[in-house]
């Protein structure tokens, strides 16, 4: 057995991939209702940017919606398999508090409640102008958010267990309150397990603040959007969905 490993899972994009995938996740169901729901508000886009696109796993699908795609994430060893994954896609390491590539879309998704790990309403709204500075008039911004306090589930443990040819991969989070109740705090811990590398062991921390309803529309309001918040058939909280400059 090898001495345990401690790394976060996004430093391991590989067991990230399985794991999710394995448990189910359908990326492409997804990308299905995220681009159906962009062309409802505006039939003529054509191209759209994934903001925190991580590995490609949402972009692969975008690739066959929408005429041109690009991805900005903060992890390069994410964009490094996405760029395995769609090759030839143009992408970007930033920041989505301030990044800047000089250039507009007609749609702009961040997925996977990637917005959780912004600090406070401040960053949030900060995002959201980012978003807005690189959309066409009448563009779409579709995002999707971490839990709201009401619906956030403290003490929750979730476990799974996912084998994919060789690469047996386990995962168990714990989830409590943090910042009296305005953020949440997920431990994670992963194992995986080959039988020519052995096992090893990944641990990582995330603390995502739980922004209300009211919270996501006032912060799309001051970036210039008119926001909606849309239940999806997929398990998850939902999405927000904005037009710029619309209302």
């Amino acid at each position: 057995m090898n001495e345990s490993e401690v790394l976060g899972a996004y430093d391991r994009a590989d067991l990230y991939e399985v794991v999710y995938e394995g448990r189910g996740k359908n990326y492409e169901r997804e990308a299905a209702v995220t681009a159906a729901l962009i062309r409802e508000r505006n039939p003529g886009a054509r191209s759209l940017l994934d903001v925190a696109c991580g590995t490609g796993s949402h972009l692969r699908y975008f690739v066959g919606a929408f005429g041109e795609v690009a991805g900005v994430d903060l992890s390069e060893r994410m964009l490094d398999r996405a760029r395995d994954r769609v090759p030839g896609v143009p992408l970007w390491q930033g920041d989505m508090r301030k990044f800047d590539l000089d250039r507009t879309f007609d749609a702009v998704t961040c997925m996977f409640s990637s917005v959780g790990y912004l600090a406070d309403v401040g960053e949030l709204t900060a995002t959201l102008e980012s978003f807005a500075r690189h959309l066409t008039p009448g563009g779409v911004v579709v995002v999707e958010p971490w839990w709201a306090p009401e619906n956030f589930l403290p003490g929750h443990v979730q476990g799974d267990v996912v084998r994919v040819g060789e690469l047996t991969v386990s995962r168990v989070s714990h989830s409590t309150w943090q910042r009296e109740g305005a953020a949440s705090r997920m431990e994670v811990h992963w194992t995986a397990a080959h039988p020519e590398t052995g096992v090893s062991h990944h641990a990582d921390v995330h603390v995502m603040s739980l922004f209300s309803r009211r919270e996501y529309l006032d912060a799309f309001a001051r970036a210039g959007f008119a926001a909606e918040f849309v239940e999806h058939d997929w398990a998850g909280p939902g999405l927000y969905v904005g037009v710029l400059g619309g209302g």
